[in-house]
């Protein structure tokens, strides 16, 4: 996954909505222009800071990214790593941040997951979206998707 985020970020302004410990964020930082990421959790920023200090093209935020990440856009890499952004308005909210013909990543999926999946059907179905569904292991996969407009 690290190596995904890597390729995906290269070269752009990206964003990530939750940070965690900063795994996905050095990642990220390795390759991109820049990199704004935001966290709540205390403990977890805590050890995003050590994680990610000296790292220059990267700017930790503490607090919600729907108030601190808006006003920083368009992005043209934004990694849904929180799981506050799923819920309506909030998935549009988070796409309306990424620049046309930016991408878009969610990991932490199931494949092959039985019955009706929102998640899916909302990055499936959207207009604005071309996404596809990758395997990142043999129980997780990733859809990454690039905003058409």
């Amino acid at each position: 996954m690290q190596r995904l985020l890597a390729v995906l970020a290269a070269g752009k302004r990206c964003a990530e909505l939750g940070t965690a410990y900063g795994e996905g964020a050095a990642a990220m930082a390795s390759t991109a222009a820049s990199l704004v990421t935001v966290e709540r959790d205390p403990e977890r920023l805590t050890a995003a800071r050590e994680r990610l200090a000296g790292l220059d093209n990267v700017e930790l935020r503490e607090g919600d990214w729907r108030v601190v990440l808006p006003e920083r856009g368009p992005f043209d890499f934004l990694f849904l790593d929180s799981g506050d952004w799923k819920e309506e308005p909030y998935r549009q909210r988070a796409l309306d941040m990424v620049a046309p013909g930016g991408l878009v990543l969610k990991d932490d999926m199931t494949p092959d997951f039985p019955g009706p999946d929102p998640l899916r059907e909302w990055f499936f179905g959207h207009p604005d979206l071309i996404a596809t569904e990758i395997l990142t292991t043999r129980e997780t996969a990733a859809i990454i998707a690039a905003k058409r407009r």
